[in-house]
């Protein structure tokens, strides 16, 4: 790598913002953090900003913009406040690469508008691809502008295709840690709590993938967002529990040969290769050691006790709008159980629900993926307003 590349971060104080720019910290001839974002954490984004000293910073919350704006006045940093900030500014034609970590639905217009500016994405807003893959995908091939995995499973099938041209694909295999609920059964899970759903045996995460992860919803956004990133259909798309989470996912040939792309679970990695790629950059990272785990294990994942997974595969292969409303629904139940209104098994409930009464969208545009994540939502509140108290055990 010869030039300096200007990265604006959506979602810098998340686990994946705060990651990327840790990635960036230490290699600062090759990066420089141009725009960082948040929702509502000031205090961390201005400590970034301090150290960072980026172009622009961005809170999305409104009522914080004073207080983010009198802490930075002495620095060099523009302050900014607002969703619609966010997708004007990711315009800016210093940007070379956008990093999109923004939680859900709301990193879809930003991402949009990058694309259509020419911007290459780092995409760890698998949601992005979830309620609109058909769109963005055709915008980011009329830009000519890649689209770079950053979830550790994708970026593996990406990185076992370097190399293979149009080798065809018989399918490919995302690997799932099973969460902290592996093997257990529909009784346990009627019972678990939050902080249960929260203690991830392998990844260190945010609130809303840990939850999913644990739902396996995680993985069910996972496989859709494949479907698109890779052009396949939903039968060439296997998932299997791999606890150790050492595979991080592998493509099958045609030839019936299997790549595989490994290492310890370390979300700097993917960052890091989105941001350099075509090229890999030396790293202090922790090494694999074979002898450190002699026993590699695989099972098939239990799609009757964690339905949301069959029900990703469901809203695959409907198309249209059901994934948009499987993410919308799933993010509102999400929050439910997060802030204990519902019971871990609800949310497989709401999601059903909202799936069977959402008008479907066969061929939707962006204003129906926007009216059906609004009307879903307010469904899924509904919903939860409604349960009967056996449905909110927590």
């Amino acid at each position: 790598m010869s030039n300096k590349k200007n990265i604006a971060i959506l979602g810098s104080t998340g686990s994946i913002g705060t990651q990327t720019l840790e990635v960036t910290g230490a290699n600062p001839s090759l990066f420089h953090p141009y725009l960082l974002t948040a929702q509502s954490n000031a205090d961390l984004l201005i400590a970034q900003a301090l150290q960072f000293a980026p172009e622009y910073v961005i809170i999305c919350d409104k009522s914080k913009y004073q207080y983010v704006k009198d802490a930075l006045a002495k620095t060099v940093t523009k302050v900014l406040a607002g969703a619609n900030a966010v997708v004007e500014t990711v315009t800016d034609k210093k940007i070379d690469i956008v990093l999109t970590a923004m939680v859900g639905f709301a990193g879809l217009e930003p991402t949009i508008a990058a694309i259509k500016a020419g911007k290459d994405i780092a995409l760890a807003n698998k949601e992005t691809l979830v309620v609109a893959g058909e769109i963005v995908t055709a915008l980011a091939k009329k830009h000519k502008v890649n689209i770079l995995p950053v979830d550790s499973e994708h970026s593996a099938i990406f990185q076992c295709l370097a190399g293979e041209g149009n080798n065809p694909i018989e399918k490919i295999i995302l690997t799932a840690s099973g969460g902290p609920f592996r093997n257990k059964s529909l009784a346990f899970l009627e019972n678990v709590t939050r902080e249960d759903a929260l203690k991830h045996p392998n990844w260190v995460m945010g609130a809303k993938i840990t939850i999913d992860s644990a739902s396996l919803m995680n993985k069910g956004l996972e496989v859709i967002e494949a479907k698109w990133l890779f052009g396949l259909e939903a039968e060439q798309i296997e998932v299997i529990v791999h606890p150790q989470s050492i595979i991080h996912s592998m493509v099958q040939f045609t030839d019936g040969s299997i790549k595989a792309q490994m290492g310890l679970p370390d979300m700097k990695l993917p960052i890091q290769y989105a941001l350099t790629y075509p090229d890999r950059i030396e790293t202090s990272f922790k090494r694999f050691d074979f002898t450190s785990y002699p026993n590699l294990t695989f099972e098939k994942p239990d799609m009757v006790t964690f339905r949301n997974l069959s029900l990703a595969f469901e809203a695959l292969k409907k198309g249209g709008n059901m994934p948009c409303i499987v993410n919308a629904a799933n993010e509102v139940a999400v929050a439910g159980f997060l802030n204990k209104s519902i019971g871990f098994l609800a949310m497989s409930n709401i999601i059903e629900q909202c799936m069977q009464q959402i008008a479907f969208v066969r061929s939707p545009d962006l204003e129906d993926y926007l009216n059906t994540d609004k009307e879903t939502r307010i469904f899924a509140e509904n919903l939860i307003q409604q349960m009967p108290l056996k449905a909110l055990q927590f």
